[in-house]
């Protein structure tokens, strides 16, 4: 058993309820999306072959207990449902960053989902399957990149609509990071996080603010951090 892997690194985790924390990523090959704002396209086709087994020795040879599972897009990979349940069994607390376009069904239910919901400013809110939203567990996680006013309703009328709030461990709101050129469509300016803000804060919506900590620590265009 085999995954075309991109990258594999030790680093402070900067996104979900998780960031500030030391954790290991193993960054998957490949992804059937190509969003405006995406920041790590170099990972839609640079990669190598790796055993199931050598992958899960190599993480367990970090002392590290926290691992996410990203991309690209980690579960457009059958065989990575081996390595996620590999790890469980060996102790890790393992997060899966996917975009909600893949069926999450047979992911291991002990995993933390991050549910990347696309936003009619990613070009691929189209390609998002409402069924990933129904088997939200009260340990996953939602998050919205935030590219404009319009994708800010978005987010906050399916938040509602789906009672998101009550169904998961959190709801994130991510402004968009200024990517020019980063993505193979149009890459994005990116959104003012302080807009960002105002607008959660006047409509008194219980979401939390996300900023890309990472991004803030080191060089936006830094590849494994």
């Amino acid at each position: 058993m085999a995954l075309r892997i991109n990258e594999i690194f030790f680093s402070i985790q900067g996104e979900s309820t998780w960031a500030g924390l030391p954790c290991l990523f193993v960054r998957l090959s490949g992804c059937p999306l190509r969003c405006h704002y995406c920041d790590t396209a170099y990972a839609f086709r640079e990669g190598s072959q790796r055993s199931v087994d050598s992958l899960v020795a190599e993480v367990l040879a970090n002392p590290c207990r926290l691992v996410e599972i990203t991309g690209g897009e980690p579960l457009a990979q059958r065989e990575v449902h081996g390595l996620i349940t590999r790890l469980l069994d060996a102790g890790r607390t393992v997060l899966i960053e996917t975009s909600g376009a893949i069926d999450t069904a047979e992911v291991d239910p002990r995993a933390h989902l991050i549910l990347d919901w696309k936003t009619p400013g990613s070009g691929e809110s189209r390609r998002m399957r409402p069924d990933n939203l129904e088997r939200l567990r009260s340990h996953d996680e939602v998050k919205f990149v935030i590219t404009s006013r319009e994708d800010y309703e978005f987010a906050r009328e399916l938040t509602e609509r789906e009672a998101l709030l009550g169904r998961c461990r959190c709801v994130l709101f991510s402004p968009a990071h200024a990517q020019p050129g980063c993505s193979e469509i149009t890459g994005t300016e990116g959104l003012n996080p302080k807009e960002l803000a105002q607008w959660i804060l006047e409509d008194r919506l219980q979401v939390r603010l996300q900023l890309q900590l990472h991004k803030f620590i080191w060089d936006p265009a830094t590849r494994g951090v």
